[in-house]
C-alpha cells in the first residue's frame, strides 16, 4: 500500500487470501479503494477498484472485499449522497475475473434517502454470490446523526448474485445500535447474523439473528449483560 493506507480488510479466498484497504491518490482529493490477494507465498500488486472524492472516510465503517464459492469478488464502500454529514449509500462492486475488472457501481441499499448506511457484512453464499448484512438509517431522521437522531436504525439483510441482482431484502429488526459492527456467519442451515441491539430503554446488548428452513427467527438476545448507555459505543460483535 502507498503512504496514508487505511481501513485494512482480510477475507479467505479458495486459494489464499484477499485485501482491501483505502489509500488517497496523491496530488489530488481523491481516495482509492485497493486490494491485493496472497496466493503461493506471494502479493499481487495492487489493484484499483473505485477512485472518488465523495467517500465517506471514517474509522469505525470501512470497505471490505470476499471472493465467493465460484472465484466472483464482491466489494463493498461507502460513498456520499449529500452535504449532509452522515448522508451516505452502501456501494457495491463485482468482478467475475479476479478483479481485472470491476462492474458498474450500484446501491445495495435502495431507499432513497440521504441517511445513514453502513456497517456491512459480507458472506459467500454456498452455491454463489453473497450475503450482505448492514445497518441501514432509512426510517431515521434526515440529516440527523446516531442516537440523537429521530427514528431508529434498522438491520437488513439481501442477497446479491455475480451480476448484481439483489433478493431476499428483509428487515430483521426495526430498532439497532446506530454505528456499531455487525458480524455474520454462514451455516448449513443458513446465516447467523450477530449486532449490537437497542431496546427502548436504551439497553444495548448484543443480539443474534438467524434463518433456517422455516425462515428468519426473531432476534433474541445473547447474553442478558444490561449494558444501559445513552449512545453508541461504536463496538460492535463477530461470529
Amino acid at each position: 500500500a502507498g503512504p496514508d493506507g487505511a481501513a485494512p480488510f482480510l477475507s479467505p479466498a479458495r486459494d489464499g487470501v484477499v485485501l482491501s484497504w483505502l489509500e488517497p491518490v496523491k496530488g489530488s482529493d481523491r481516495v482509492a479503494l485497493r486490494f491485493a490477494r496472497y496466493r503461493n507465498g506471494n502479493w499481487s500488486s495492487p489493484g484499483t477498484i473505485v477512485e472518488r472524492n465523495d467517500l465517506f472516510v471514517n474509522w469505525a465503517d470501512f470497505p471490505s472485499i470476499v471472493e465467493d464459492a465460484r472465484g466472483v469478488l464482491f466489494a463493498h464502500w461507502l460513498q456520499k449522497s449529500g452535504p449532509d454529514t452522515y448522508a451516505y449509500d452502501i456501494r457495491m462492486a463485482i468482478s467475475s475475473d479476479q478483479g481485472t475488472s470491476w462492474s458498474d457501481a450500484f446501491l445495495l441499499n435502495r431507499d432513497g434517502g440521504k441517511k445513514e448506511h453502513g456497517f456491512v457484512t459480507l458472506v459467500p453464499l454456498r452455491e454463489g454470490g453473497v450475503g450482505a448484512t448492514w445497518l441501514d438509517g432509512r426510517n431515521m431522521t434526515e440529516g440527523g446523526h446516531g442516537h440523537e437522531a429521530g427514528g431508529d436504525m434498522t438491520l437488513r439483510y439481501a442477497e446479491i448474485d455475480a451480476r448484481g441482482s439483489i433478493t431476499s431484502d428483509v428487515e430483521l429488526d426495526d430498532r439497532a445500535c446506530e454505528c456499531c459492527t455487525t458480524g455474520m456467519s454462514m451455516t448449513t442451515a443458513g446465516p447467523v447474523i450477530v449486532y449490537r441491539d437497542r431496546s427502548p430503554g436504551e439497553i444495548r446488548d448484543i443480539s443474534l439473528v438467524r434463518r433456517s428452513g422455516s425462515g428468519w427467527g426473531k432476534p433474541a438476545s445473547l447474553r442478558a449483560d444490561g449494558w444501559k448507555v445513552d449512545g453508541c459505543p461504536v463496538n460492535g460483535p463477530q461470529i
